[in-house]
């Protein structure tokens, strides 16, 4: 039995009996509905099958076993039900990692006994304040939470109050007019100049001390490297990199699978990080013909091995000696060994990737680099071309002042017999002013 019940001038309660619970007493599952649009309220008939058809879904929704009470559905037990509808599809392996450990040290402690329909907005501002107050880094290296952690925090609260209110869960999210916490003027500053001091990639000098003393290590590291700071991929992307990718024929890589996470042993794999990651990348023939010789050593090491391999049918390009993949994380502490074993400046192994498009814009001229910088942002697998254009400002802004010096050429002190800046600036301000 379904009903529907006015409760304010614009509001409607939708009410669907489940059935009987104990003492033969009527159990019943509720939603209230709020209407906004004045062209409905006035038409009766239109209002009418509005409400018919919301509580026709509720009904559906009840059935299904799909319906939350809110009145008894506290945040936390509303996080598992996120984790299990969303989360678990929409996030990568690594960021449903990265959310859950927020969500058990911070959010959960602060929020997790509260009734989902009950945490107001200043709630969450004031947890937020919190966290940017001395003492709440729990890691014992400093007082103060990184600015950038606690926005990350941020997004996952707005994430969850998305789909509770999505879902009908709640009328109001209360996140709608929170805004981001942004870096202090001093912060911002402090961040400016420490990028400044470290550059977070090679540029072409670098580029070739770095792949001289690759040369002096096995091929496989050699190639694995090569892969991110000449091909542009993340790490995960190459450890999860397989033969039946890989195209000989073509000189190209395409990268169809992600390897971010480790769990016990056990490489979680997903999706590369966006839909525009999934991408075909033309390498050079110098690297397909060293990569090819590769995969032949790769072969009789397979066929050796015998039963000791236990990569079972899956091929992956860059495996830990008997075909299983490597802890996501290994490639980073083996550049970490590498760079100290070769006295190179070290950055992040990610800084690899954004090396790669730093080396093709510093190789052209002003004029190109807005299509180069398009066709940057497919061969690193950008989602969108204006990240591609914030990453590599720093180089674009150089090459365009290198482009426009090409004109000091046609300077008059190098066009223009006895002539100078001086003498020609005289002669304009006179003329300007008529002076005789």
């Amino acid at each position: 039995m379904a009903s529907i019940e006015k409760r304010g001038k614009k509001s409607w309660r939708l009410i669907v009996e489940v059935g009987y619970g104990p003492n033969n007493k009527r159990i019943k599952r509720s939603k209230t509905i709020r209407i906004e649009d004045e062209s409905l309220l006035k038409t009766k008939k239109k209002l009418r099958d509005y409400l018919n058809e919301e509580l026709v879904k509720f009904k559906i929704e009840v059935e299904a076993g799909e319906y939350i009470a809110p009145e008894k559905m506290k945040f936390k037990d509303f996080v598992e039900e996120w984790k299990e509808k969303y989360a678990s599809e929409k996030l990568s392996p690594k960021t449903f990692k990265n959310y859950n450990d927020h969500l058990k040290s911070r959010i959960i402690p602060s929020f997790g006994h509260k009734r989902i329909d009950q945490i107001t907005s200043m709630q969450i501002v004031t947890f937020l304040k919190e966290l940017q107050k001395p003492g709440a880094r729990k890691d014992g290296r400093g007082d103060f939470l990184e600015v950038s952690t606690i926005q990350y925090i941020y997004r996952i609260l707005k994430n969850i109050f998305s789909r509770a209110t999505e879902w009908k869960l709640i009328p109001i999210n209360p996140m709608k007019d929170i805004k981001s916490p942004i870096l202090s003027k001093k912060e911002a500053v402090k961040k400016k100049l420490s990028s400044k001091e470290t550059l977070h990639y090679y540029d072409e000098n670098e580029a070739q001390e770095v792949i001289s003393a690759l040369y002096k290590e096995s091929s496989k590291w050699r190639l694995l490297v090569l892969g991110s700071m000449i091909g542009g991929f993340r790490r995960g992307e190459l450890v999860g990199l397989e033969w039946s990718n890989v195209d000989f024929d073509e000189n190209v890589l395409r990268i169809k699978n992600n390897i971010a996470l480790t769990v016990k042993g056990i490489a979680v794999e997903g999706d590369p990080k966006s839909l525009s990651s999934i991408r075909s990348v033309d390498m050079p023939g110098w690297y397909m013909k060293e990569l090819e010789q590769y995969y032949d050593e790769w072969i009789e090491l397979k066929d050796e091995l015998g039963n000791k391999w236990i990569g079972g049918e899956r091929e992956f390009v860059f495996h830990n000696g008997y075909g299983k993949t490597y802890y996501y994380e290994h490639p980073s502490k083996w550049w970490k060994r590498f760079c100290k074993r070769h006295n190179i400046r070290y950055i992040k192994f990610h800084g690899l990737r954004h090396s790669s498009g730093t080396l093709l814009i510093e190789d052209e001229s002003g004029e190109n680099v807005d299509s180069l910088l398009k066709a940057i942002q497919e061969r690193l697998g950008h989602s969108r071309y204006q990240t591609t254009a914030d990453i590599y400002a720093h180089v674009t802004k150089k090459v365009r002042k290198r482009t426009a010096g090409k004109f000091d050429k046609f300077s008059p002190e190098k066009t223009v017999p006895n002539s100078s800046p001086i003498y020609h600036n005289s002669d304009n301000i006179q003329s300007s002013l008529n002076i005789h």
